[in-house]
């Protein structure tokens, strides 16, 4: 048996530094043990103590009878990692510590956390900082949080990984205010060895877990979560997770926009939609998506039958149905007629959807009938049923009438409590019907449901290629003409362009490349060029020199620098401007695919792929990426326009993505913008970019 599984299914735990007052936080772990009815023994050390609450007490570690499978440390900072050493020299294979006053408190918090670390030895830690954890089906409790002095909580199917000690409590406690089932749920906190990954693991493996919901403060291996997930995945359990630090005060852009497009955040988004984890946008849908998805129940399409016995919810739900992408279409005529034989007088309209049954009647005949009558459509993917006023005064009528058609369907069914009454929606949930209290939770549920249902693409083989020697790149920040000569290596064309050093030689360049041309700077030091005047466009043979000397004035001015070197580059016209970037992060490294032009950063239609542990991006990865920017149309060929060279876009995505693979670390940054796209069989140019190259 692994530690981690004795950690969660021990037969013995000792409680060090129990306190004999269960008002305590050092009180309650033993309170809470016999209080939800923990068959294993117990052993509290307390050298003050005879016994609590009739459990016999120990002086110290040494007295223990017998060696526990899991030791609850209670003692402070200060005092913890001797009990540590203590325990893993007698052979414990796991410790919870509950003290604070680590790592995050600074750097002398950081030091006693290495100093607990180093006396654990080979024994598993769980914490410090930590709450603790609870395993409801075997009710081990082994936790110190308040909110179990709750008398009972229902046992469901849902296991919980918080990194936050004090929301366990409150997702516990909500739960069973709901009527929520739970199975386990874990506090990792400080992580200083157990983390949120070794819990998914646990869980992927854990019969009485069907699905798996993530508190994420931070991931310190993204490797490690892949790993986790997909084995979690591979035994069909759907994760979710609430990622805080969503908002990012001071995500700054450094010589690159893409730094400003692809913040930590949109990483993480990158992170979880291409491990399949379901992101909960808000706090609450961290108990309603899970909630909806312990049913097992598998949502197929986007097609939603609403039945209600009050309009004006039945508009609230549709809307909010709606707005999250889903359909709700009336019924096919042969249910419209199983649904118009229900009704006793003609007040009622039961063919339009929502399917109002407020001037029939609540009558449980009438709602089995047409709830059955929905379920057997094969017009419909999921049932929402509206509770309305009833709720309150009948609060066991809808789940009777639910009853016996649950069985005959594997439709997901959900239920939206329109008065404040939690009874019937505890009563309606622990029946098999989620019951939500807000129609965006119900539409939040749904897409929940939808997205699990989506198969993860197959796993991939890494993507070859050839290796491209870049031993003679120099260090440091490039010019955009040096950094184009590095993208040019791997297959990715830039603009014909010269370098000048003079109004006379722009003049023979604007004559050779022919047309109208660009000027710009040629800097490895000034990026920005735009900013300081270092850029004009739609010059000719005639009007470069003056503006050559006239812009060397302007950036001396700006800058206090005076510019040697200038390029002038043919000019695009037609194509669609996209910013193709590098972002290399504490998740990983991503490629980052942007529609671009002046509004770029304002307007942020960003698209992230982070690479794999090997190889780069395939050109049908770098589709979907295209595929997936809200500008896709214009690729596309929008209103008529002639389609893009989408497959050059494609090869040149992958083509950068190798890139960024083969030099490792040593390219710190790398951006194309623009990187105009021309029409479908003439190709990509990049006509701006850059990149810094390490040692």
């Amino acid at each position: 048996m692994s530690p981690i599984t004795r950690l969660m299914k021990p037969r013995s735990v000792a409680v060090i530094g129990a306190s004999t007052d269960a008002s305590k936080t050092a009180g309650r772990p033993v309170a809470y043990l016999r209080k939800h009815g923990f068959e294993g023994a117990v052993y509290p050390v307390n050298p003050r103590a005879q016994d609590i609450d009739g459990i016999k007490c120990y002086a110290d570690i040494a007295s223990l009878p017998g060696t526990p499978d899991v030791a609850i440390v209670l003692l402070g900072a200060a005092r913890a990692h001797l009990a540590v050493r203590e325990l893993s020299a007698r052979g414990t294979p796991a410790a919870i510590i509950i003290a604070s006053g680590y790592a995050e408190t600074g750097e002398e918090g950081a030091r006693r956390q290495q100093e607990l670390k180093e006396a654990a030895g080979s024994m598993r830690l769980l914490g410090p900082n930590t709450i603790g954890l609870v395993n409801l089906p075997d009710r081990i409790i082994f936790s110190a949080s308040g909110a179990l002095e709750m008398d009972h909580f229902p046992v469901g199917n849902i296991g919980f990984v918080s990194q936050s000690g004090g929301i366990l409590g409150a997702l516990l406690s909500r739960a069973a205010a709901r009527g929520i089932g739970m199975s386990s749920l874990v506090s990792t906190s400080n992580e200083v060895d157990l983390d949120l990954c070794d819990f998914i693991d646990y869980l992927a493996d854990d019969e009485a877990t069907r699905v798996i919901a993530l508190y994420v403060e931070s991931i310190r291996n993204a490797q490690t979560f892949r790993a986790a997930v997909a084995k979690a995945s591979r035994a069909g359990k759907p994760v979710v997770a609430y990622k805080i630090g969503k908002s990012e005060a001071g995500a700054l852009a450094a010589v690159s926009h893409t730094g400003a497009l692809a913040g930590a955040d949109s990483m993480y988004d990158a992170l979880f939609r291409q491990t399949g984890v379901i992101r909960a946008q808000t706090f609450g849908d961290l108990l309603d998506i899970p909630l909806a998805l312990s049913t097992g129940r598998k949502l197929q399409g986007q097609r939603v039958a609403v039945i209600t016995s009050t309009g004006g919810a039945g508009t609230l739900v549709s809307d909010s149905l709606g707005m999250a992408g889903f359909q709700t279409p009336p019924p096919d005529e042969p249910t419209a007629a199983r649904l118009r034989a229900l009704q006793k007088g003609e007040e009622a309209t039961l063919d339009r959807n929502p399917i109002d049954v407020t001037l029939a009647g609540l009558q449980p005949e009438l709602l089995s009938g047409a709830i059955s009558a929905l379920l057997d459509s094969p017009t419909y993917d999921a049932l929402v049923v509206i509770v309305g006023s009833s709720g309150i005064a009948q609060p066991k009528l809808m789940a009777d009438a639910m009853s016996g058609c649950l069985q005959s369907s594997h439709k997901p069914v959900i239920a939206y409590i329109s008065p404040h009454a939690p009874e019937a929606a505890a009563i309606l949930t622990q029946n098999g019907v989620p019951a939500f209290a807000a129609p965006e939770s119900c539409a939040a549920a749904l897409e929940g449901m939808h997205r699990a249902a989506q198969a993860l693409a197959p796993v991939r083989s890494p993507e070859v290629s050839d290796v491209i020697d870049t031993s003679d790149i120099p260090t440091g920040s490039l010019d955009e003409a040096q950094a184009k000569t590095l993208f040019a290596r791997f297959g990715i064309s830039g603009v014909r362009e010269r370098i000048v050093a003079g109004a006379a030689e722009a003049e023979l360049a604007a004559r050779d490349l022919g047309g109208r041309v660009v000027l710009k700077i040629l800097s490895s030091v000034i990026t920005h060029k735009s900013d300081i005047g270092g850029v004009a466009v739609g010059l000719t043979a005639e009007t470069i020199g003056a503006r050559l000397n006239e812009m060397r004035s302007v950036v001396e001015k700006n800058t206090h620098t005076v510019q040697q070197h200038f390029l002038v580059q043919e000019m695009i016209a037609g194509g669609i401007e996209l910013i193709l970037g590098l972002k290399r992060d504490p998740l990983g490294t991503a490629i980052l695919l942007d529609m671009g032009g002046v509004a770029a950063e304002l307007m942020k239609d960003t698209v992230l792929r982070l690479l794999p542990a090997q190889g780069g991006l395939s050109c049908a990865e770098a589709l979907d990426m295209a595929q997936e920017l809200k500008g896709w149309p214009l690729l596309d060929g929008w209103r008529g326009k002639p389609k893009a060279d989408v497959e050059a876009l494609t090869a040149a995505i992958s083509a950068f993505s190798n890139m960024a693979v083969q030099m490792g670390p040593r390219l710190q940054d790398a951006e194309i913008n623009p990187l105009f796209v021309l029409k479908a069989g003439e190709g990509v140019k990049a006509a701006d970019g850059i990149a810094v190259v390490g040692e």
